[in-house]
């Protein structure tokens, strides 16, 4: 058992752990993962006081839904929230149409085993038209949420620009960010006081950039640009010479700040979510040079361009 924090996710009335578990692993999204272990490693979030799991049917082509159904199928519904997403597909791309969001969340109630679904997000609306997303996709989220088959009705997207188009125009209740809030880049506080005063949850994920600032590095279809890989690689290999383990620094600078409701962390190895947590829940400052470290590391990233294209921000700045 660990010290598990919790913060209150806006208004929705949940209160989550600091940490929360992405299930994209359990899909092999990053490695091939067998599902005992992911299992486990499910089971052990359980037992170290994860009370949040966010997945979604992109995960895997829905085989990450089936694992975390599987390790979900004992456990005391009480001790968990989930989360799942609707308009993303492994196989057939973006469809964001009132009559998918409708079969996707009984679809994926069937592979999770739950009739109720505590937070359900359009998943990455930058590829959605923002017509579709504004006059039909959140009008069809919001009549589930009525009908009570969702608690929770939220969006994900990498641009900010899509938050600062809903926030404000539709009563969403949470958001995921991504690589938006890490050591390479903190653009998300431009629009943090937005969100906070609409007491929009605040979820986090990607503390390390997707892996820019890991041992391992990036997978193959990471979209950051050369000079910031490369500038991410310098900086691990410089951080080890200085005696500094850069995904501690990673995790444990992207989950201290109070309106982060919590920071998703994605592994299907046990050790390394025991780790993670365990970095977590030591105050950054108490660890002597880290802070330093961790300012010396942003400032860094001001030589180059943090962000990358996707979809097309634009379209959404324009909405008011």
């Amino acid at each position: 058992m660990t010290n598990m924090q919790y913060r209150p996710l806006g208004n929705t009335g949940l209160n989550v752990s600091t940490i929360g578990y992405g299930a994209s692993p359990l899909g092999s999204m990053f490695r091939d993962v067998k599902q005992s272990v992911g299992i486990e490693t499910v089971h052990k979030a359980i037992e170290y006081g994860i009370n949040l799991f966010d997945v979604s049917p992109h995960y895997g082509d829905t085989i990450a839904e089936q694992v975390l159904g599987h390790a979900l199928a004992d456990i005391d519904r009480s001790k968990y929230y989930v989360s799942t997403k609707c308009g993303r597909y492994a196989d057939h791309g973006f469809d964001f149409s009132a009559d998918r969001i409708n079969r996707s969340l009984d679809e994926s109630c069937k592979r999770l085993g739950l009739d109720y679904i505590d937070i359900f997000y359009l998943h990455d609306i930058e590829y959605a038209d923002p017509s579709q997303i504004l006059n039909e996709s959140l009008p069809a989220i919001m009549k589930l949420k009525e009908q009570g088959r969702i608690g929770n009705v939220g969006i994900t997207g990498y641009p900010l620009e899509i938050f600062k188009a809903i926030v404000g125009n539709f009563p969403i209740d949470a958001i995921i960010t991504y690589c938006r809030y890490a050591l390479h880049d903190q653009s998300l506080l431009s629009i943090l006081p937005y969100l906070v005063k609409h007491n929009i949850g605040i979820i986090n994920a990607s503390a390390t950039g997707m892996g820019l600032l890991t041992k391992r590095g990036v997978p193959s279809w990471h979209p950051a640009n050369q000079k910031l890989r490369e500038l991410c690689a310098n900086i691990v290999e410089q951080t080890a010479a200085d005696g500094f383990d850069i995904t501690k620094l990673a995790i444990q600078f992207s989950t201290q700040h109070p309106a982060i409701a919590s920071t998703l962390i994605g592994t299907a190895n046990p050790v390394n979510l025991k780790q993670n947590i365990d970095w977590h829940l030591r105050a950054l400052d108490s660890q002597k040079g880290a802070t330093q470290q961790c300012e010396k590391i942003i400032s860094k990233f001001n030589q180059v361009e943090t962000s990358w294209p996707s979809a097309q921000p634009e379209k959404w700045a324009a909405i008011k």
